[in-house]
Order: structure tokens, then sequence, then C-alpha cells
């Protein structure tokens, strides 16, 4: 068994996401390990440029279909640039987001179907996927509230999916705990309401088994 792992970070808006990813990679470096934080959409030079395009802009900027093929030109780029080569050096991967929010956001939300999202990404990926997902979970209500606030705050722009509106997010919702039902052995749900500090312990139980399988490996 390899002593490292690809895990990636999943949920709504506003869940937390890039918080837990920080405090998770401290207390993964503590015990040891080298780890490597990407996200999506981006993590490449090349789907970095795709990103601003998929983030920013009017609401009905591209089709569902456009939208999702975007998506995957930049993760092709991402995995082949960035994780794959982490992975070999012996790194570990968190990765705020990956295929699963295409399912979510392109797939459910979007309307573009589960079916043709899956087969778009077999085609992109094959059999590629994470070790473990988390998908961080709130209402969606909540989520959007947190997500304005940064946003506010950042003023960075990058809000177009937050602006689609309040059915499209419990959508969003929805088909996360359904990918927590249909692929238990990956997807881990975890609640992401209460303090960070709460919040991040709950994530350590997920991950604290793999942290066990690298050391006996």
């Amino acid at each position: 068994m390899r002593g490292n792992f690809f895990i990636s970070f999943e949920g709504g808006e506003g869940t937390g996401k890039s918080t837990q990813i920080r405090l998770l990679q401290d207390r993964l470096s503590g015990v040891g390990c080298t780890v490597k934080v990407t996200r999506e959409p981006g993590g490449s030079e090349g789907a970095e440029d795709i990103r601003t395009m998929l983030v920013t802009g009017d609401t009905d900027r591209w089709t569902p279909m456009s939208e999702a093929l975007l998506v995957f030109a930049g993760r092709v780029d991402h995995v082949e640039r960035v994780i794959k080569p982490a992975l070999k050096r012996g790194e570990w991967v968190l990765s705020d987001r990956f295929f699963d929010s295409t399912v979510a956001y392109q797939g459910v939300g979007g309307k573009l179907g589960v079916d043709k999202v899956r087969a778009l990404q077999h085609l992109a990926l094959g059999d590629f996927a994470p070790d473990l997902t988390l998908v961080l979970d709130i209402p969606a209500e909540e989520g959007l509230a947190r997500a304005g606030v940064r946003e506010a705050d950042s003023n960075s722009g990058e809000d177009r999916f937050e602006r689609v509106g309040d059915d499209y997010h419990r959508s969003l919702r929805q088909s996360y705990l359904d990918m927590c039902d249909e692929h238990p052995e990956r997807c881990k749900l975890v609640s992401a309401l209460g303090t960070v500090e709460e919040v991040a312990e709950r994530i350590w139980q997920q991950v604290s088994p793999l942290v066990i399988k690298r050391e006996c490996s």
C-alpha cells in the first residue's frame, strides 16, 4: 500500500472547505506528511485561465454542456500537470473540489444530466479518482449567507455560481447527499455546522485511518 493519498473536499457554497483544507494540511504536515494543496476549477496554469471564465460573468454565460466541457478541459490539465506528479513524488494531495462538483453543479444543478457528466468523466479521466472525498454539508441558505460575506470581504468577482438562485443551491446540496448514499466507500458526509475546530475534528476522524495505513505500509 502506498503511503500517500488523494483527498477531495466537496460541498455547496460557503461550507468552509478552504479553511478546513488548510487545517488538515497543518495536521498532516505535523505527522510527517508532505502535502500538496490545490483547487478546482483551476490548480494548473491553464486551468486557472479556464477558472476565470467559469466563475465570473453573467449566470447564463455558458450552457450546461459548454460549462462541463470547460471544467473537464481544465481538469485534465490539472490532473496531468499537478495531481499525478505530486502523487508520484509521494505527496498527499488535498483538492478543493474535483469531479463530484461537476456532477452536482452541471449534471444536477445545470440539468445536463448525471449520465452525461459521468460519460465525460470516464472519457477524460478513465478510472482516476480520489481515495477519499469529504462532503461538507450545511443548509444551502446558510452556505449562501456565508459565501456572501466572504465575497463582500474579498470583492473577488468570483460569485457567478452563487448568484444562480436558491433552488439551484438546494439541488446541489441534495445531489451531494445522494452521492454519499451511492458511494459510501469513498464519499463521507461531514457536518459543517459548529465551530471550525469541531468540523476539523470530524474531518480528522475520517482521515486518520489513512494515516494509520500509511504508518503500517
